[in-house]
């Protein structure tokens, strides 16, 4: 299993790529090949944890790979861990030379080390790409710089995906990523208003720093804990308005054909399509005549792939 560490726990020697990787484009990919091929040293993925503009601005930044969910994708491209790193406005303080010095070369031990051509670091992002090789240089440690990728719609990015998903574009998100967008959440106890109307629902309980996309109705496949079987199903991103128009959103899945009771376990959610947005309906028989519709909707969307 590949290592989650902070970079004191860190295997060394290192070949690092570095970089928050968030998406794991095509783009990016290049760079962790880069470290996983010939270079010297353990390869390692580093990024910096919360993401800097948390701190440093109090923006809140969704991320559309956890870390925990970043780790299972890593593993197959070679790399062997993947460092943390604690950001905080002690770590923001510090110079670009400083950071090389203490966490790169110091701690890490980096004998080779990937980056993107528009990597920023240190204080006020002082450094760049060509900044971090020419302190790497002086101490013999070879730095890759790569170029940023572009495809026939302009320069791949963790922000076009994160556009994508916000449009509710799936397939566009998909075909930057290069594999299907997904999220896992525990499976709570609702108010069971779903299995009274005939539509029993699985309510998740979903990570608050996960990037979701567009509020909807999706038509989704579920895979219920570790099990391999994808299953159909009719997924509601939102609030509820025919119920509780002032409900937090929430992610509801049913399950198409399938009755199992599913609270305590863990769903990993595979949307498809997006189907329609958010409804107020004037009736709860209105309401489930849709869920029938949605789901009818669902099903021939599915049987397609």
């Amino acid at each position: 299993m590949i290592q989650l560490c902070s970079p004191n726990q860190a295997s060394s020697p290192t070949a690092l790529a570095l970089g928050s990787f968030d998406g794991l484009h095509a783009g990016h990919r290049k760079v962790i090949e880069t470290v996983t091929k010939s270079a010297p040293g353990i390869p390692t993925v580093v990024s910096f944890w919360p993401h800097p503009r948390e701190v440093l601005y109090g923006e809140s930044r969704l991320r559309l790979d956890l870390p925990s969910e970043k780790t299972a994708l890593l593993e197959p491209l070679g790399i062997q861990q993947l460092v943390l790193v604690p950001f905080n406005l002690e770590l923001a303080a510090l110079s670009a030379e400083v950071f090389v010095e203490q966490m790169l070369l110091k701690t890490l031990k980096a004998r080779h080390i990937a980056i993107g051509e528009n990597f920023r670091f240190g204080r006020n992002r002082e450094g760049d790409a060509f900044y971090l090789k020419k302190l790497a240089d002086k101490k013999g440690i070879e730095v890759s710089i790569l170029p940023i990728l572009e495809d026939s719609n302009g320069r791949m990015s963790s922000s076009r995906i994160r556009s994508s998903l916000s449009q509710g574009d799936l397939k566009a998100a998909r075909e930057l990523m290069g594999r299907s967008y997904k999220f896992c959440g525990k499976v709570v106890k609702g108010r069971g208003l779903g299995r009274k109307l005939g539509w029993p629902t699985a309510n998740l309980q979903i990570d608050g720093r996960k990037f979701l996309p567009k509020l909807g109705v999706y038509a989704a496949k579920a895979k219920i804990n570790n099990t391999n079987s994808l299953l159909p199903a009719v997924m509601n991103l939102g609030p509820q308005p025919t119920v509780d128009p002032n409900s937090p959103s929430t992610v509801e899945v049913h399950l198409l054909d399938i009755e199992q009771e599913l609270v305590g376990c863990e769903l990993t959610i595979e949307p498809i399509q997006r189907i329609r947005g958010q409804k107020r309906f004037e009736s709860l028989k209105e309401l489930s005549k849709q869920i029938e519709k949605d789901s009818n909707e669902a099903r021939k969307i599915l049987q397609t792939l």
